[in-house]
């Protein structure tokens, strides 16, 4: 079976995903009060720290990346540390980090992975800590309309935001939200009620 380091270095399309930027500046603007370590999962070569460090300097970020030769690209000055390993088994101590970051990252991991990722992070966390995710969604109707599936390439699973809703919760995830994330949102904004229409959703998660 072909490794996720093999799998995902093939993908050179997320080295240069327009909708960074944008993905990033979303996480921010949930960001807990008082946020000091973040850990990016799925950090490549550090495009989203960087927009989050611009937006706050006193920002201390980790990386973690299962590509080596992405990490060895991240920027010293955005990232305290490249961490090479894979999440479900994040080679950190218990309780952290203030915020974790996994931005469409969890469509790279095999169904089987995404309790264990789910239960590393948490665990990673400190108490009163954040866990945002964005992913492609599934029901996205255009999507639908084209016949299109989000699997396909580095992308091994497909998550429907109830499902993985219920995963959070039963690994021990509070104050779960789901909102809209990316292109849409520059027309529609977050919070437009039909979930549908949005290519891919950003859920968030609590340690409390």
């Amino acid at each position: 079976m072909i490794s996720y380091e093999e799998l995902n270095a093939q993908q050179e399309v997320s080295e240069k995903d327009p909708f960074t930027s944008e993905r990033y500046q979303q996480f921010y603007g949930f960001f807990p009060a008082n946020v000091e370590t973040v850990l990016d999962i799925g950090c490549n070569t550090g495009r989203g720290g960087q927009v989050l460090k611009k937006l706050n300097q006193e920002l201390k970020i980790f990386g973690l990346d299962c590509v080596r030769d992405r990490l060895n690209k991240l920027p010293n000055t955005i990232y305290e540390q490249g961490i090479y390993g894979l999440s479900t088994n994040i080679p950190c101590d218990d309780y952290k980090f203030d915020v974790v970051v996994a931005g469409e990252f969890i469509e790279h991991i095999s169904p089987s992975d995404v309790d264990r990722t789910l239960i590393e992070i948490f665990r990673v966390l400190k108490i009163g800590g954040r866990f945002l995710l964005t992913t492609p969604n599934p029901s996205d109707l255009k999507k639908r309309i084209r016949n299109e599936s989000v699997l396909g390439g580095a992308h091994i699973s497909q998550h429907f935001h109830d499902t993985l809703k219920l995963k959070l919760r039963s690994t021990g995830y509070s104050r779960i939200k789901v909102y809209g994330s990316g292109k849409v949102t520059r027309y529609l904004g977050y919070y437009f009620p039909y979930l549908h229409v949005y290519g891919s959703y950003l859920m968030i998660g609590d340690k409390k």
